[in-house]
């Protein structure tokens, strides 16, 4: 209480709170209805002292008032701000937040192919543009005060994380970086590479969920608790589900004779069947819906898989507005879509998609035209749409939060295999759960799958961060760049500073402690086996030497020994008496069948250990059995021969006895000679005689505690082994950028891109080509080999370079325009294999993430359908191809058209021209509408 202090302590608190109210955070608070949370003020706390900052905390946690702060200090200082975000649907969303906060004239927009006013003072934009923007030295940056760095963990990203290092390491050292992360494991590790190449950084981390999230199970008709209620801290499994899972597992036995038991078996059985299944789509949303834990995202890790999810939802008849939501969702609709051509509608599917929309459900994914997807969006924050179904990248930063989350399946596509989803993963997709302000708590609901591990889905959902691993690489864009503004030895300096070498130094680290103990305990051992007669070091080399020399004789006489065999088998014939060498039935065998397979014989070769003779043969205990390569390891042959009895029966126990009684009369007195041929192979060795002879002269080898020491110099050799091996990590991971760059530099050097600090005019125009292709587009241009194409022509060339088949297309040849778009295209595929096999002579590899892919041509006949004028309806039954995904490699096509008209030359070309001219035949209908990439 106030009146509890003394004068002293009320001025002081009095003082306090007026320096308080002069700060810029204090107006910031009064801009927003509810308080801020600690770390919040902690964040803003620091970028007002004028630190940067890394925020991470988890999905929905409010992370991003303090990026808002950072716009709001540059305000009111009279600076920019460049607000950065990984996708292009994020920008668009933050944009116009931030122009409803602080008015359209005040904040821009730069996605690549949306420009709104961007000489604002506050600008959002995908994190390439500003990456281009360093390079190109733009003029835009001058007055730049803060940037902040929305979903920084993207560097993690294989694809395209480089761009968030290399923004960071090329920023002026006058900008404050404000960098926002998901709650990731190492951000510590993180926080300290931002401290060494940005100057100081706060690192602030919250695990603090705003909303609490339940995890539950869905089985038949009832929602289990994943975790047993008031399990504490380290939370137990719910035991029920774990009796569920142990249940499922056993499987009823039925007994040939036990009728009564099988009939119970089977009564549990179906009891356990009616208890463990999993409902169905509409039953899970009619589900939640009873529960009041609608809306929800249920996440279903295929595009179809979604599509197919509403419509069974509306065969189902499920409808989740009233007629009054109906209306307002259709009204909504209309005034969104108002711009989309009529005609283009059916193709769309449009009606179908509208319908769903009315009754509260919808799908979200990649593939859907992003017109649609905004609206989806929209509806679904308005409270109109109720059930999405959707792929994962709706977790990519899109502010789309839900009361519940639904995961189908712990299992998705990763591209090449089926696999696990991942910690980090589920924490990302179950973020969305609880919308902060709105809902007390979130709900995760995991459907029950045959064979779930409760205890594994606990370990997932128990982990709640992820380490963020730097995915930076040098490329041939990157290379031009910096060399051209910073000259080659900067160039390698400022690579050095990456947090891809910071993580592989920090290794280092490690490894370099334990070489200098295993160092220390190398010394130990050369020091235990000292021999008083002489040098044991020199004793011992040669004792393994001559161990070395038998172990490969005895390999390469294993190897001629498995040859012989097999050729061995295949000479047998009936009634051969032979000595099987090993294995259960060693020993005195007559052969009944020689077992070599239907039209192999004749020799061995070609023989797989899975096809070769499997002789049947009676043994001398009387067991008729059918033998495998294996029980022959040294080769076998004929003793002597006996006729085998046509009246033989293998089944009959009386003629077995006969038959193997005469067979111990025949040859039970042969006993083969065997590795009489290896002992005479390592007698006569020449080395083995060699070491043999050093070894008995050495003066140790009549030391008494001669084995002693040698116990100690073996210990001394593994671990000398050991250590070269640590010292050969250090040595890969140490400069292992600049070793990387160094080989580019000689690659671009060789091909005349650069000479020594020097960028050429083909550096040049490499500089202004940022695909992943970029290298391949270049010498596309310097070769020539679009000159005289018409715009559709150059447009599908140019398709090449941006599109990538889906995993499981089709693989068949895909189909490409005729003429000279044909040849064109032929050609690309001929330079990149030149490119290949340059890359290869100096050790660039796809792998490194460096490399030139093939150029993909799948895209192509799309590209020059559309570019020529076709419909849309045409267009994508042709290219038997999803709206959404048409528009998005469309506009990925028109980025890299701009690229290459700035980068072709202005003189005795077309290219440039020709270029442009295409990038006006592709912006039009469907993709001129789409203001989302």
């Amino acid at each position: 209480m106030t009146e509890d202090l003394s004068p002293a302590e009320r001025y002081a608190a009095a003082r306090k709170r007026a320096a308080e109210q002069a700060t810029a955070l204090a107006a910031f608070r009064e801009m927003y209805d509810f308080g801020l949370d600690p770390f919040q003020i902690e964040a803003c706390q620091a970028l007002e002292a004028g630190k940067g900052v890394l925020v991470a905390a988890p999905t929905g946690s409010g992370k991003t008032i303090v990026g808002e702060f950072a716009v709001h200090l540059a305000l009111a200082q009279g600076k920019k701000c460049f607000y950065t975000t990984p996708i292009k649907a994020l920008s668009n969303q933050k944009y116009a937040d931030l122009a409803k906060r602080y008015g359209a004239d005040r904040v821009g927009l730069l996605t690549g192919d949306n420009s709104v006013n961007s000489d604002a003072p506050v600008v959002v934009m995908t994190t390439e543009v500003l990456r281009n923007m360093l390079y190109a030295g733009s003029q835009a940056l001058v007055g730049l005060g803060y940037v902040v760095m929305d979903e920084v963990h993207y560097l993690s990203d294989r694809f395209r994380g480089a761009v968030w290092e290399e923004v960071i390491i090329h920023l002026q050292d006058s900008v404050t970086l404000v960098s926002l992360s998901a709650t990731v494991s190492n951000a510590e590790e993180f926080g300290d590479w931002l401290d060494t190449v940005r100057g100081h950084t706060e690192v602030i981390v919250s695990e603090h969920r705003p909303v609490p999230l339940f995890q539950h199970v869905l089985a038949g008709r009832r929602m289990y608790d994943l975790f047993e209620e008031g399990s504490g801290r380290k939370r137990a499994v719910n035991p029920d589900l774990t009796r569920m899972a142990r249940m499922e597992s056993s499987r009823p036995t039925y007994g040939r004779d036990k009728r009564r038991g099988r009939e119970a078996d089977r009564e549990r059985d179906r009891r356990q069947r009616t208890r463990i299944w999993t409902p169905g789509r509409p039953e899970v949303i009619d589900r939640l819906d009873s529960a009041g834990l609608l809306p929800a995202i249920t996440f279903i890790f295929s595009r179809a898989a979604c599509e197919a999810a509403v419509q069974q939802c509306l065969y189902a008849g499920l409808r989740l507005n009233d007629e009054e939501g109906r209306a307002t969702v259709r009204e909504i609709v209309e005034e969104r879509t108002a711009s989309i051509p009529r005609e283009d509608l059916h193709v769309l599917g449009y009606y179908e998609w509208l319908e769903g929309l009315e009754r509260g459900i919808a799908a979200h994914h990649a593939g859907m035209l992003p017109t649609f997807k905004e609206v989806v969006e929209e509806l679904f924050l308005h409270g109109l749409v109720k059930a999405v179904f959707a792929t994962e990248t709706l977790a990519l930063g899109i502010n789309m939060p839900a009361r519940s989350v639904v995961l189908e399946k712990l299992v998705k596509w990763n591209g090449e295999q089926h696999a696990d989803i991942t910690p980090g993963e589920y924490t990302q997709l179950t973020g969305r759960a609880g919308r902060r302000g709105i809902d007390v708590e979130g709900h995760a609901v995991v459907l029950w799958q045959r064979g779930m591990n409760p205890d594994h889905l606990a370990g997932l959902a128990g982990t709640r961060t992820y380490p963020l691993r730097s995915s930076f690489r040098p490329s041939y864009n990157m290379a031009v760049n910096l060399v051209q503004q910073f000259g080659r030895h900067r160039s390698r300096e400022l690579l050095e500073t990456s947090f891809a070498q910071f993580q592989a130094d920090r290794s280092v680290v490690g490894i370099s402690r334990e070489v200098q103990r295993s160092e220390e305990g190398l010394a130990g051992y050369k020091e235990s086996m000292t021999c008083h007669l002489g040098d044991f070091e020199e004793y011992s080399r040669l004792r393994r030497e001559l161990k070395d020399r038998e172990t490969d004789l005895a390999k390469q006489g294993a190897a001629q020994r498995r040859a012989a065999a097999a050729g061995a088998l295949e000479k047998l014939k009936p009634g051969d008496i032979i000595h099987v060498p090993t294995g259960k039935f060693a020993g005195l065998a007559l052969v009944l069948d020689p077992g070599i397979p239907a039209g192999r014989s004749g020799g061995h070769r070609g023989f797989e250990a899975s096809d070769g003779p499997r002789p049947l043969v009676l043994t001398a205990e009387r067991q008729v059995k059918r033998l495998a390569a294996m029980d022959f390891p040294v080769p076998v042959e004929a003793l002597d021969r006996m006729r085998v009895p046509k009246s033989f029966n293998a089944r009959s126990p009386q003629s077995r006895r006969d038959l193997a009684s005469a067979l111990r009369t025949k040859a039970g007195h042969i006993v083969p000679e065997r590795h009489r041929k290896e002992r005479a192979a390592a007698a006569d060795d020449r080395e083995i005689a060699r070491l043999r002879t050093e070894i008995r002269a050495h003066p140790c080898h009549g030391c008494s505690d001669r084995e002693d020491h040698a116990r100690w110099a073996e210990r001394y050799h593994r671990l000398l082994k050991d250590t070269k091996q640590l010292e050969r990590r250090i040595e890969g991971r140490t400069n292992t950028i600049a070793r990387t760059f160094d080989r580019i530099v000689a690659l671009l050097t060789e091909l005349d891109y650069l000479r020594g600090d020097e960028v050429t005019e083909h550096g040049r125009r490499l500089a202004r080509l940022y695909g992943e292709l970029d290298l391949l587009a270049s010498e596309c241009v310097r070769a020539g080999i679009w000159e005289g194409l018409s715009p559709a022509e150059l447009a599908a060339c140019a398709s090449a370079l941006v599109y990538e088949s889906r995993s499981g297309d089709d693989a068949m040849a895909p189909k490409v325009p005729s003429g000279k778009a044909k040849s064109a295209l032929a050609e690309m595929v001929r330079i990149w294999g030149r490119l290949d096999a340059v890359e290869e002579d100096f050790k660039i590899s796809q792998t490194e993430g460096v490399g030139q892919r093939e150029p993909d041509l799948g895209f192509a006949w799309a590209a020059y359908t559309w570019a020529s004028g076709k419909g849309l309806d045409e267009v994508l039954r042709e290219a038997d191809m999803p709206a959404g995904d048409f528009v998005r490699w469309t506009k990925q096509l028109i980025d890299v058209l701009g690229q290459i008209s700035a980068a072709a030359p202005r003189e005795g070309s077309t290219v440039a021209r020709t270029a442009r001219k295409a990038v006006d035949a592709v912006l039009r209908g469907v993709v001129a509408y789409s203001s989302v990439g």
